[in-house]
């Protein structure tokens, strides 16, 4: 609460000439207001130059300096020091006006004398003391400034004993607010005592107090005494309970600092003694380097007391002993993890959208997934981390939508694979007690990060391996488990670490390898293979740029067209995802950039330029050369890659009765074709077999590929169908493929991957399929233009697979 009437000359404080540019206190014989004023009175012209000023206000019986730099307020000023020193200030509404006018001007304002003026070059430094409120009437421009024509408001005051209570009360606030701050000077107590008239006293503290510009322009506004002094009650209240918990906050602070410098200044202090002892080694230095680290780490409060005690053991272990280097180490991991540091979440809904639209094609389940997780994120300030697993074959894009995602959320991104992993203290580390001992990989990865939140990609999970040494799938229990990692232990830290906030993704080729307990911590996301149009897309969008400018050609330099993209796709490739077409678009850039470089530019591929750049095709429609003959059906297959057909091929033979079956099937596989050759034995007749063949005969299945080990039940209609083929000695229609299993009372039951074996089916140049009927629901995953493309037989009964496979005969 700075600023009182100048003392000497009167309590306007002007004794002769001011200082600076001459300023005369003589006045002009114009019309005047009579004011009164620290027990004078004051004669004060009726129009007085306008110093229009910004972000402050003027209080009667205060003094304020000022700088003063344009034009109109210097000629204001100017004005002022050679006339009688008056000057009419009102506070701007919006400080961004450089050339206010009158409804730029809040209207009621301060009649003040300027006291000092000083030129610094660059504009004037003025000092003005307040005198009396006024209203602004009118603005008149001038000689280059503006003149205000006036009104002077006079104080209202009672002399009630409310009015002389509120001046008690706010003196004795403001005496304790001083007490309270230390930014305010003691000598403002003793300022306080001295002023007995209320319309000083709430003038002085409103111009001191903390209150905003608009709730200052109202104080000065209101000419009730009494009101002032209430409102500055209130204010003053709150200020007091402010300032004394700001105090109480500090006194603790500055106990906890005190106790720090203590110990600095103790270490400081040994540090000085062991060199007068002549005892000053590297040893000491060493252990008060780690004590410092330590003080200044934001580490946990138990984590803390561990690294202190360590550090401290190991400054009493001898300079030679080994085990000074394992704490040390141990405790630089402890310094080094990210125990509080963290990022802040993006979770623009529509941010994220974009970066995953940008990177990936298609994908929308996992894409919405990701934009469910940062909706939650919204509405749920600390919620526990999912545990996503990407499901699908190679070359999807599993591993680049993690990248994804963590540039969508603005998290840090780490990546540990597991493949080929059989050591549990990969995951969980070594026992300090081993030599080289570490931690393990999840904790060596959120060092790397140096964030606990970040988005964690553990690749390859089916692959983990075990043995003599441990698990590491059931290491990862914990891991993996929301409801334990908020203090996961490794084995090398033995300190909890919360691994809540990580958002781990998982990825996997297959399921039937990853054990049930961790597979059912886990969020399945299935990635299916693409069509051919949706590799032609992603070609176009992403993979041609992306090696365009990995090989250092412009865009324009190399286009491909898009049949060229989809015989690649086609005859070049056959594959699920699109790792293997993007080698054969690199290998096309690399053979354009050396035609350019040899001066043969070809800056547009076609199809027909694809057999001298990539020699012939590496694959063609198997269906379209099958030999259609009795005895072959094709079977729609699942596969760690994605989907695929199968030649299933049944001959009969003269000899010993039986079922004989080669292809390196297992035993699922092998108990489908005793099935289909039991229901065709059993329901001969009816289907019109001579049962006589099963007698004489015998049967052998072959699956071709024969260095592939197969299994699993959704190959039993194809068997069915294949032998009901060889029996009536018709072949199966072409152009049809056919998954699903079967019982011995005929019945079709449904089985998995679907989506991925109708992308087999089309890519193969497939027309037709039958499905169980039960898999009907999961036709609605796969894409409307393959649908399109194929016509689809659904059946729950083996005989209408073979109707369906071999008609005109059943």
């Amino acid at each position: 609460m700075p600023g009182s009437a100048p003392r000497g000359g009167g309590p306007l404080g002007l004794t002769g000439r001011a200082r600076g540019l001459g300023l005369s206190t003589d006045v002009t014989e114009v019309p005047e207001f009579t004011i009164e004023f620290g027990g004078e009175t004051v004669r004060v012209p009726a129009e007085l130059p306008l110093l229009p000023i910004r972000n402050t206000v003027v209080f009667p019986g205060t003094t304020r300096p000022m700088n003063v730099g344009r034009a109109p307020s210097l000629a204001a000023v100017r004005a002022a020091a050679k006339g009688n020193g008056f000057l009419a200030v009102l506070t701007q509404h919006s400080p961004d006006v450089e050339h206010p006018q009158q409804s730029d001007l809040h209207e009621v304002g301060t009649i003040t004398k300027v006291v000092q003026l000083l030129d610094t070059g660059v504009g004037i430094s003025v000092a003005v003391v307040g005198l009396a409120r006024f209203r602004l009437l009118r603005l008149v421009e001038s000689e280059g400034m503006m003149m205000v024509q006036f009104e002077v408001l006079q104080d209202r005051l009672e002399g009630t004993a409310e009015a002389e209570a509120a001046r008690r009360t706010v003196q004795r606030l403001a005496k304790e607010l001083v007490a309270l701050r230390d930014d305010l000077p003691d000598e403002l107590q003793e300022m306080l005592d001295r002023i007995e008239d209320p319309a000083r006293l709430a003038d002085l503290v409103g111009f001191g107090a903390n209150l905003s510009l608009e709730e200052k322009v109202a104080l000065l506004a209101q000419p009730d005494v009494l009101a002032r002094l209430r409102v500055l009650i209130r204010h003053l209240i709150r200020e007091i309970r402010v300032a004394q918990v700001s105090k109480s906050f500090a006194e603790r602070a500055a106990g906890e600092i005190d106790e720090g410098e203590r110990k600095t200044l103790l270490r400081e202090q040994l540090r000085k003694i062991r060199e007068e002892l002549g005892e000053s080694d590297d040893q000491a230095a060493e252990g008060d380097e780690l004590h410092e680290r330590v003080e200044r780490a934001a580490l946990p409060d138990s984590v803390s007391e561990v690294a202190e005690r360590e550090v401290s053991r190991m400054v009493a272990l001898p300079a030679h002993s080994p085990e000074r280097s394992v704490i040390r180490t141990y405790v630089e991991w402890i310094l080094d993890l990210p125990w509080e540091t963290e990022s802040d979440d993006n979770l623009d809904i529509k941010h994220a959208r974009t970066i995953l639209d940008e990177d990936h094609y298609d994908l929308d389940r996992v894409k919405e997934r990701i934009l469910e997780y940062l909706a939650v994120r919204r509405l749920v300030e600390d919620p526990k981390g999912p545990i996503l697993c990407f499901l699908g074959p190679p070359g999807v894009g599993k591993t680049s939508l993690g990248k994804s995602i963590a540039r969508a959320m603005g998290r840090e991104f780490v990546r540990t694979s597991l493949g080929g992993v059989r050591d549990e203290a990969e995951i969980r580390g070594h026992r300090r007690t081993y030599v080289g001992a570490l931690p393990g990989r999840i904790i060596q990865s959120l060092r790397r990060a140096g964030s606990r939140n970040p988005v964690f990609m553990i690749d390859e999970i089916d692959k983990v391996g075990m043995d003599y040494r441990g698990d590491p799938s059931s290491a990862l229990l914990e891991v993996l488990d929301p409801e334990q990692n908020s203090s996961f232990s490794d084995h090398y830290l033995e300190l909890s670490f919360d691994l809540s906030r990580v958002l781990f993704i998982a990825t996997a080729n297959r399921t039937d390898t990853i054990p049930p307990p961790l597979l059912d911590r886990m969020e399945l996301i299935e990635l299916p293979g693409y069509t051919a149009r949706e590799k032609l897309q992603i070609a176009t969008t992403f993979l041609v740029p992306r090696q365009l400018e990995e090989h250092g050609l412009e865009p324009a330099a190399v286009s491909i067209s898009d049949e060229a993209l989809l015989r690649i796709v086609e005859e070049y490739t056959r594959e699920a995802g699109v790792r293997n077409l993007e080698r054969e678009i690199a290998a096309l850039i690399r053979k354009s950039a050396l035609s350019a470089a040899e001066g043969a530019a070809q800056p547009k591929i076609e199809a027909d330029d694809l057999p001298t750049l990539l020699g012939p095709p590496s694959f063609t429609r198997e269906v379209a050369e099958r030999i259609e003959r009795p005895g072959v059906s094709t079977a729609l297959v699942w596969t760690p890659v994605g989907g695929d057909i199968v030649f299933v091929e049944a001959a009969l033979m003269e000899g010993k009765p039986g079922l004989r079956l080669t292809g390196q099937l297992g035993d699922v596989m092998r108990e489908s074709a005793e099935t289909a050759l039991s229901y065709l034995q059993a329901n001969a007749e009816s289907m019109g077999i001579d049962p006589a063949l099963f007698e004489k005969n015998q049967i052998h299945i072959h699956v071709p590929s024969g260095a592939l080990k197969k299994d699993g039940p959704s190959a039993g209609v194809t068997m069915l169908v294949a032998l009901a083929s060889l029996l009536m000695d018709r072949p199966v229609c072409g152009d049809l493929a056919m998954t699903g299993e079967i019982t011995l009372r005929g019945q079709v039951l449904p089985v998995g991957g679907i989506k991925q074996k109708v992308l087999a089916a089309h890519r193969a140049g497939i027309r037709e399929i039958i499905l169980p009927t039960r898999n009907e629901k999961d036709l609605e995953e796969v894409p409307e233009e393959v649908r399109e493309a194929l016509r689809v037989h659904l059946v729950d009964q083996s005989i209408d697979a073979i109707r369906e496979a071999i008609p005109d005969r059943v």
